[in-house]
């Protein structure tokens, strides 16, 4: 089972909802509402392992999460 990955939200000075994966750099998004910045920062974390994946880079969160049949 792939391990989890932990997503940090935090409130910006201006009204803004943060959310961050600090185990992907980069991985950082605004929203409205902290649901909001969630589900885009889960999109963006998403988009950057493929990424990786595509690229060959190492991706063990991924690990044991597709198996052929």
């Amino acid at each position: 089972m792939p391990r989890q990955i932990s997503v940090t939200i935090d409130r910006e000075d201006d009204g803004r909802w943060i959310a961050e994966i600090e185990a992907l750099p980069g991985a950082l998004a605004y929203g409205s509402t902290p649901e909001e910045a969630r589900a885009k920062v889960e999109a963006l974390a998403l988009r950057i392992l493929a990424d990786r994946r595509e690229h060959g880079e190492p991706v063990p969160e991924l690990d044991g999460l597709f198996e052929a049949a």
